[in-house]
C-alpha cells in the first residue's frame, strides 16, 4: 500500500490555468499503517513537491479535498442493477435536484443505499479546474478528489459538525454533507431539531469538532445547539488541524465519500501502463508472430498443392496403364497395385484357376473360426476367368470377411445369391483377377 497525500486548497483559490502556483493548501502526509508523517498549513506545491523528494517519497497517491459547497449531495432511486443501465439513468434521477442545465453536470455515483444511490454532482467546468489544479504533481498521482465534508466521521442516528474558521461542515448518518457559514449554525440548528412525520425519536445525537479556540469563538451558535431541547452535543476537541480529522475517517473508513474522479475525469485514465516502456518489444514479436503464422501458412498451402498435383499425375499414370478401371482413385490407388502386383508376380502374365485357388484358400485359413465355413461346389471358368465358390457360413459376416480378404490382395471378389437360414448364411462368391 502506497503513501497517501491530502491536499486541500485554502482560500483564496487560484486559477490553475493562470496563476497555478499562487495556490496555497494544507496537506498531511499518510504511511500505508495510516501515521502522519508529516504536514503543512499554507504551503504551496512546489514546497509539497520538494517535501516529497527531500524524503525519496515516488508514485505517493494524491487524495484531493474541495469545499464541500462545490459538490451537491444526491440521491438517485434507479432499480437497474447493471452499471451501464445505471449510469444511462442517473441523469434522470437527479435532474429535478439540480437547479442548472444537467448537460453541464459532472455526476459521480456513490454507494447505495436502502433509499437509493448517493450521487455527488458538482459543475463540469469547475471539476475541470480542480482536476487541472490537482494533476501532474511530481512524485504523486491523483488518486481521487472529495467534497471535504463528505470525509467527516459519521455520528450514529445524527449529525457531525466541525467548526473550521468561518467554515462549519456537517455530514449526516445517511452520508449527506454540506458546508455553511459557521455564523448561521444557530439558524441551521431549528432546521435540525425540527421532527419529521417519520421519525419517533426524541433525541438526535450531534458530535461538534472543532479547536478550544473554535469553541470559544463560536459560543453562541454552540449555546443554541445546547438550549434546542431535541440535539444531544458531545463535543471533541482537535489539536489538529480539521484535515487531519478528515484524512484520519477517510483512513480508517469512518465516512463513506463519494470520489468525483469518474467517467471523463476518472484518475485511471492518466495511469502509465507498466507494459509502456516494452510496448516496443512486443510491438516487434506481435509482427514476427504475424509473419511467422502467414509463412507457415503459406508453405501450407504450397505443400498441399504440391500433394494435390503429385496425386493427380499418379491417377493420370494410372489410367492409362488401365484405361477401363473407373473404381480406383488417388486414395485406394496405391493397394490396388500392391494387389495387382502380388498377383502378377505369383501367376504370371494370367491369373488361373490354381493361382485363385491359392489366394481364396489363404483367406480362407486365415478366417477366425474357418471350421464355421463351407464350401460346397468350386467352379471355374476360364473364359471370364473367374472362380465360382458356393460357400455356406454360420453368418454372413463370416461371408463378408472372406470377401474382404481377397480383395485386400487385389482381386475382385464379390457376394451374390445370398441367402439367410436358421443355421447360418449361404451365397456365391465370385473371384476375379481384378
Amino acid at each position: 500500500m502506497s503513501y497517501r497525500l491530502y491536499v486541500r486548497p485554502i482560500p483564496p483559490f487560484a486559477d490553475a490555468d493562470q496563476d497555478p502556483g499562487a495556490q496555497m493548501f494544507s496537506w498531511v502526509l499518510h504511511d500505508a499503517s495510516g501515521d502522519t508523517q508529516a504536514r503543512g498549513t499554507g504551503d504551496s506545491r512546489d514546497s509539497i513537491e520538494q517535501t516529497l523528494g527531500q524524503n525519496a517519497l515516488d508514485n505517493v497517491l494524491l487524495i484531493g479535498l474541495i469545499p464541500g459547497e462545490e459538490a451537491l449531495y444526491c440521491l438517485a432511486d434507479i432499480p437497474a442493477k447493471q452499471s451501464r443501465f445505471i449510469h444511462q439513468a442517473l441523469p434522470y434521477a437527479v435532474e429535478e435536484q439540480i437547479a442548472q442545465d444537467i448537460d453541464s453536470v459532472h455526476l459521480a455515483l456513490g454507494s447505495h443505499t436502502d433509499r437509493g444511490y448517493r450521487v455527488a454532482a458538482i459543475d463540469r467546468e469547475r471539476m475541470a479546474q480542480w482536476v487541472n489544479l490537482l494533476s501532474g504533481w511530481d512524485y504523486v498521482r491523483l488518486e481521487a478528489i472529495h467534497a471535504d465534508a463528505s470525509l467527516l466521521p459519521h455520528t450514529a442516528g445524527g449529525w457531525s459538525i466541525c467548526l473550521d474558521g468561518d467554515t462549519a461542515m456537517m455530514v449526516s448518518e445517511r452520508g449527506e454533507w454540506l458546508s455553511m457559514q459557521s455564523a448561521n449554525l444557530g439558524m441551521f440548528v431549528h432546521t435540525l431539531a425540527a421532527p419529521s412525520a417519520e421519525e419517533v425519536v426524541a433525541e438526535i445525537p450531534v458530535t461538534l469538532y472543532g479547536t478550544e479556540d473554535e469553541f470559544e469563538l463560536h459560543q453562541s451558535g454552540i449555546a443554541e445547539l445546547n438550549a434546542s431541547g431535541r440535539l444531544v452535543l458531545q463535543k471533541e476537541v482537535l489539536e489538529l488541524m480539521p484535515l487531519e480529522l478528515l484524512a484520519y475517517a477517510h483512513h480508517h473508513h469512518l465516512c463513506e465519500p463519494v470520489n468525483l474522479c469518474q467517467g471523463m475525469f476518472s484518475a485511471t485514465s492518466g495511469k502509465t501502463s507498466p507494459l509502456k516502456p516494452w510496448k516496443p518489444l512486443i510491438a516487434v514479436a506481435a509482427v514476427w508472430f504475424v509473419i511467422q503464422v502467414a509463412l507457415q501458412a503459406g508453405m501450407g498451402f504450397y505443400y498441399q498443392n504440391q500433394a494435390e498435383k503429385l496425386r493427380n499425375d499418379a491417377m493420370a499414370i494410372y489410367r492409362d496403364a488401365f484405361p477401363t478401371d473407373r473404381r480406383t482413385h488417388a486414395g485406394n490407388v496405391r493397394r490396388v497395385i500392391e494387389g495387382q502386383l502380388r498377383v502378377a508376380g505369383t501367376s504370371g502374365p494370367e491369373v488361373d484357376f490354381i493361382t485363385l485357388m491359392k489366394y481364396t484358400g489363404q483367406q480362407y485359413a486365415r478366417l477366425p473360426g474357418s471350421q464355421s465355413v463351407n464350401f460346397n461346389s468350386v467352379n471355374y471358368s476360364r473364359s471370364r476367368g473367374e472362380l465360382i465358390v458356393d460357400v455356406r457360413a454360420d453368418s454372413y459376416d463370416r461371408l463378408s470377411a472372406l470377401r474382404n480378404g481377397l480383395a485386400s490382395q487385389g482381386l475382385e471378389a464379390q457376394i451374390g445369391s445370398v441367402v439367410n437360414e436358421s443355421s447360418g448364411a449361404r451365397g456365391r462368391l465370385t473371384v476375379s483377377g481384378g
